[in-house]
C-alpha cells in the first residue's frame, strides 16, 4: 500500500513538472496579447481535481493552434537626419578647382580621358591699339601686323598616374597652344602672326590645408617648355621649373604661379632677357557668380623698370546660344608677354568671341 502511494506520488510529481514546461513555452510565446489569455485557461486546468480530466483540458489547450506572431517592421539603419545628410552629400557638385584636378572621389570617379586644362576660347577679334611693328610675318614682301586680328587658345591635360606610391599624387600631362591669326589682313594672304607651343608634365598634390582663409588644394611641381618653333631671327623659347599654388573659399579661386627658367648657353639663348621683362611668376584670381565668371591676372619682373601684365577676362551666357558649353567671352591685356614674339613689346589689346565653359 505504501508503495502504491509513492507511485501515485511520483506520477503526480511528472505531471506537475510537464504543466510548469508547458505554462514557461507557453509565456515565451512571441504574442503577449495570446499569453495572458492561454496562461488564464491553464490556470483554469491546473484547478480540476479529476487527473484524467486535467489532462485533458492541458491536451486541449496544447493541441489547439496558436497565432502567428505580428510581423516587426525592419529595423531602421539610420536616423531620417542622417539619410537626409547622406543625400545631400551624394548630389552636392565638387568644386571648380575639384573638377579641373579630380581632387574627391566622385570627380574621379565621373572623370573623362581628356580634361581642359587653361581656357580654351576664340576670340574673331582681338584689337592691338599697338601692334608690334617689327617684320615678324616672315615673307619676302616685308609684312607688317594689322591692328585686329583673331586670337585663339586650345589647351588640354591627361592624368597619366593617379596615387603614386598609394599618396594623393597624380601625374599629369598638360599642352597649350596660343595662336595669333592675321585673319583680316588679306593683302599678305592672312598669315598666323605668332604660334606658341607650351607642353608641361605636372606633379599635383592633392592637398587640403587652411591658409588665411583660404583653402590650399593643389600644389603643383613640373617642367615647363614654351617654344613658338620658328627658325632665327623669330626663334623664341625658354625652359621652366613650375610651382604653382591653389586655394578656394565658396565661389573663389586663386592660382599663384611661379617658376624658375633653366639657364641655357649664350649662343643657344634666343631670348636671354626674358626673365627682365616675364619676371617669376603671376596671380591669377576666379570668381564664379551665377552662370558668369570673373577672371583677373597680374604679373610683374620685380624690378625697378616695371615690365609687368595685367590680363582682365570677363565670361557670360552667349546671348545668342542656349548651349551652356559656350559663353560669350572679353578679354583684357595690357603689358608685357603677352606671347614670346612679343615679350619685350608692350601689348594694349581688347578681344571678344567666345569660350568653352569648363567651370559649369
Amino acid at each position: 500500500m505504501k508503495r502504491s502511494t509513492k507511485n501515485c506520488d511520483c506520477l503526480k510529481a511528472l505531471k506537475y513538472s510537464m504543466f510548469i514546461t508547458i505554462a514557461l513555452l507557453l509565456f515565451v510565446a512571441p504574442c503577449q496579447g495570446s499569453g495572458a489569455d492561454i496562461a488564464s485557461r491553464m490556470t483554469d486546468c491546473a484547478q480540476i481535481a479529476n487527473d484524467a480530466a486535467r489532462l485533458k483540458c492541458f491536451d486541449n489547450l496544447i493541441g489547439k493552434r496558436l497565432p502567428m506572431p505580428a510581423a516587426e517592421p525592419p529595423p531602421v539603419s539610420a536616423s531620417a537626419e542622417e539619410v537626409k545628410k547622406e543625400t545631400v552629400q551624394d548630389i552636392s557638385t565638387p568644386s571648380v578647382m575639384s573638377r579641373q584636378w579630380e581632387l574627391d572621389p566622385k570627380s574621379r570617379k565621373s572623370a573623362p580621358l581628356i580634361r581642359l586644362h587653361r581656357s580654351n576660347y576664340f576670340l574673331p577679334v582681338a584689337y592691338n591699339s599697338s601692334p608690334n611693328q617689327d617684320p615678324i610675318l616672315d615673307d619676302a614682301r616685308n609684312a607688317r601686323a594689322q591692328n585686329t586680328e583673331a586670337k585663339f587658345q586650345i589647351s588640354f591635360k591627361v592624368k597619366l598616374l593617379e596615387d603614386i606610391l598609394n599618396k594623393d599624387v597624380d601625374l599629369w600631362f598638360g599642352y597649350t597652344q596660343l595662336a595669333f591669326w592675321q585673319i583680316y589682313n588679306s593683302a599678305f594672304s592672312s598669315p598666323f602672326r605668332e604660334v606658341n607651343y607650351e607642353p608641361e608634365l605636372l606633379l599635383n598634390f592633392r592637398t587640403n590645408y587652411d591658409i588665411l582663409g583660404l583653402k590650399g588644394r593643389i600644389i603643383n611641381l613640373g617642367l615647363n617648355h614654351q617654344s613658338n618653333g620658328r627658325s632665327d631671327p623669330l626663334s623664341r623659347s625658354w625652359n621652366r621649373v613650375v610651382a604653382n599654388f591653389g586655394f578656394e573659399r565658396d565661389n573663389f579661386n586663386l592660382l599663384l604661379k611661379t617658376w624658375y627658367r633653366i639657364p641655357e648657353s649664350r649662343s643657344d639663348d634666343d631670348n636671354p632677357d626674358i626673365s627682365e621683362y616675364m619676371g617669376y611668376g603671376e596671380l591669377w584670381g576666379f570668381y564664379y557668380w551665377k552662370k558668369h565668371r570673373f577672371a583677373a591676372m597680374v604679373r610683374n619682373n620685380l624690378r625697378s623698370s616695371n615690365k609687368g601684365a595685367v590680363q582682365l577676362d570677363w565670361s557670360f551666357p552667349f546671348p545668342f546660344l542656349k548651349n551652356d558649353r559656350f559663353s560669350g567671352y572679353i578679354q583684357f591685356f595690357n603689358g608685357y608677354g603677352e606671347s614670346l614674339i612679343d615679350y619685350n613689346k608692350s601689348v594694349n589689346r581688347i578681344s571678344f568671341g567666345f569660350m568653352l565653359t569648363d567651370w559649369r
